[in-house]
């Protein structure tokens, strides 16, 4: 018996498209100061929401 793999859910593809969107932009492309050491390229979620006006748990 082979199973078939299960699409990925939507939340897990949205995650995804985030964070490749992210990763494309520095905080200097943006206007913001580019602070301290990073992980990981690209914005910060922090950042992005400061951008967006809204709040990170929004």
């Amino acid at each position: 018996m082979t199973t078939t793999p299960r699409p990925a859910p939507p939340q897990a593809e949205l995650a995804t498209f985030l964070r490749a969107k992210r990763a494309r932009l520095q905080p200097e492309d943006v206007g913001l100061p580019r602070g301290q050491r990073r992980r990981t390229p690209g914005l910060r979620r922090q950042e992005v929401a400061q951008l967006a006006a809204v709040s990170v748990e929004w």
